[in-house]
């Protein structure tokens, strides 16, 4: 062989590092349904890169476009993710409950339809995170368009005759999430996916927060309670992303009970699961004070808080 030949070959040191850095691409990052990272998609910190190859458990292969930074089928041979699983509870249990309070108050069916989407949205994530799969992935992320669709026509409609229903804006909703199933389906970037919601949320915060300064004031407390909450799930949602090496790191050194307090997707979750649930409340009790009825906060078991609507209105 020519010395010319042997020199644009790879030393065998490139070779290594050029493994090295193939290996350790795919922790924390996003992946197209071929299983390919994007690149350009920083949901993790650069120390993910030292992480092994998630491992297979009982569902296989992960399908899914992504993969959180708790690492797979650690805890458990049939659960992928068992901490960013088992905390969608808060997302199920308090709405079903709540769906059944709104039903027997005799409240519009739009507030129960809010409580069975957080509760769709609880089980689709449960899913999701249990078996890491495309199609479970799908029904964690649309019923989360759906339902924050279904809270914006309960707060953008609460100064409407009573069980009087605006067609426009359902319409509009629909054709709204319609759409964005559509292009989500065909492209499958989740980034989309969450600017799509981000636009949501932040047109439901800025109607709330009119709302409580301008008509209802003495409802902030419970407005400023609910964004703040969802706004520390974010804030920790963003920090498991980008620290994700960092986090495992610090799992592997810690015991299992205290490095089950690092997931911080977990904490995600129930920190928009009580923010959304609160939101419901807030909503229901703007509703209920306009249509002048008696909106009371009770608390089950002393902790957790509920709307009962006494069924004579106010003079």
């Amino acid at each position: 062989m020519s010395r010319t030949l042997l020199s644009v070959l790879p030393s065998p040191i490139r070779r290594r590092r050029k493994r090295r850095r193939k290996r350790g691409r795919g922790a924390g990052r996003y992946r197209s349904c071929d299983g390919t990272t994007n690149p350009l998609v920083p949901t993790a910190s650069s120390s993910s890169s030292i992480m092994a190859p998630a491992a297979q458990g009982y569902w296989g292969r992960s399908t899914s476009t992504i993969d959180w930074c708790e690492e797979n089928y650690v805890v458990s041979f049939y659960i992928a993710e068992f901490w960013n699983t088992i905390s969608n509870l808060i997302m199920i249990l308090p709405p079903i409950y709540g769906a059944i309070q709104a039903f027997r108050d005799g409240l519009e069916f739009r507030y129960i339809c809010s409580f069975v989407g957080l509760a769709v949205v609880g089980v689709g994530s449960w899913c999701f995170h249990m078996t890491l799969q495309f199609k479970m992935q799908l029904m964690d992320e649309l019923p989360m368009i759906y339902s924050t669709c279904v809270f914006l026509y309960c707060l953008f409609e609460c100064f409407k005759q009573e069980n009087k229903i605006g067609l426009f804006p359902i319409a509009l909703l629909s054709i709204f999430s319609i759409s964005v199933s559509a292009l989500y389906l065909q492209w499958k970037e989740p980034i989309f996916h969450q600017v799509m919601y981000g636009i949501l949320v932040a047109c439901l915060v800025i109607r709330a927060i009119y709302i409580v300064t301008w008509v209802y004031p003495w409802l902030r407390p419970l407005c400023y309670a609910s964004l703040g909450i969802f706004l520390l799930g974010f804030v920790l949602w963003n920090m498991d992303n980008f620290y994700c090496g960092t986090l495992r790191y610090a799992r592997n050194n810690l015991p299992p009970v205290v490095g089950a307090v690092t997931q911080l997707h977990a904490w995600w979750h129930i920190f928009t699961g009580v923010g959304s649930y609160l939101h419901i409340l807030l909503s229901m009790q703007i509703r209920t004070t306009y249509l002048k009825y008696r909106p009371k906060v009770k608390f089950l078991c002393g902790v957790w808080p509920t709307l009962h609507i006494e069924p004579q209105k106010m003079s």
